[in-house]
């Protein structure tokens, strides 16, 4: 591998941890407001949430490691991660650390769109990744499912 590659890899899985570290760091302030809000009856329980994305960041670290050990992520692609991975954090801390539902209701279907985007993106150049990533999408509509329905009730 060259020294480029294990650079670009080392960026790429630096960036999702700070990702989900941060989102963790506003997600832990706003946890007793949040654990307060009424919920639906549907809710999942919430212990699922951080395995979910656990699952979500880890496939995205795998799927960037092997992606870039073997040749170049095409730049639209880096560039959509980028904006999900800023969405992402931006809805942590307008959702759980500002408390605001209806603002938060806005970024998260934004980071839901670029979800989408995203995926197609990423199918258009590996077929694979795009299967393996497909969690994000569909956790994403849950997750925007629930935050409006947080929004409705409280």
């Amino acid at each position: 591998m060259e020294k480029s590659q294990i650079k670009k890899i080392i960026i790429s899985i630096v960036a999702i941890i700070l990702v989900a570290g941060l989102g963790s760091v506003f997600v832990r302030i706003g946890m007793d407001w949040f654990n307060a809000l009424r919920k639906p009856v549907q809710w999942v329980p919430n212990i699922v949430i951080p395995i979910v994305w656990t699952v979500v960041y880890l496939a995205f670290a795998v799927i960037n490691f092997f992606w870039f050990k073997n040749e170049d992520v095409p730049t639209s692609t880096i560039i959509l991660m980028l904006i999900n991975g800023v969405l992402n954090v931006l809805w942590c801390l307008t959702f759980f650390t500002l408390k605001l539902l209806f603002l938060g209701n806005i970024v998260i279907l934004l980071n839901l769109i670029a979800g989408f985007v995203l995926i197609v993106n990423i199918f258009e150049y590996k077929k694979l990744f795009g299967y393996i990533l497909s969690i994000y999408p569909v956790w994403l509509s849950i997750a925007t499912t629930l935050n409006l329905a947080l929004w409705i009730l409280n």
